[in-house]
């Protein structure tokens, strides 16, 4: 069964301004990368690695402010989850000491 692209006008716009701020996204991740990999520096101990209180504290954080610009807080918080324990298995797999 042949699955039909959906290549109108509006959806290559949308398309297009989804990439414009994936665009502006990227550099951003790779900042926090970095801060990641310095913070990862600091950490003297494997156990450092998770802090559950301060992942609460992020995801309280943004679903009280996607709620505040009207998006969809349950999705935006899953997704800085995913961003969390994506750096979190990099800093276990980059951990030395």
């Amino acid at each position: 069964m042949k699955v039909k692209k959906n290549n109108t006008p509006q959806m290559k716009v949308i398309r297009n301004k989804i990439d414009i701020i994936d665009s502006k996204l990227l550099p951003l991740m790779v900042k926090r990368s970095k801060l990641v990999e310095k913070a990862l520096e600091l950490k003297v101990k494997r156990s450092e690695i998770v802090d559950k209180t301060r992942i609460r504290e992020i995801t309280k954080k943004i679903s009280k402010k996607t709620k505040i610009l009207g998006g969809n807080p349950k999705l935006l918080s899953n997704i800085w989850i995913a961003i969390i324990d994506n750096f979190i298995k990099f800093e276990k797999s980059k951990f030395k000491k």
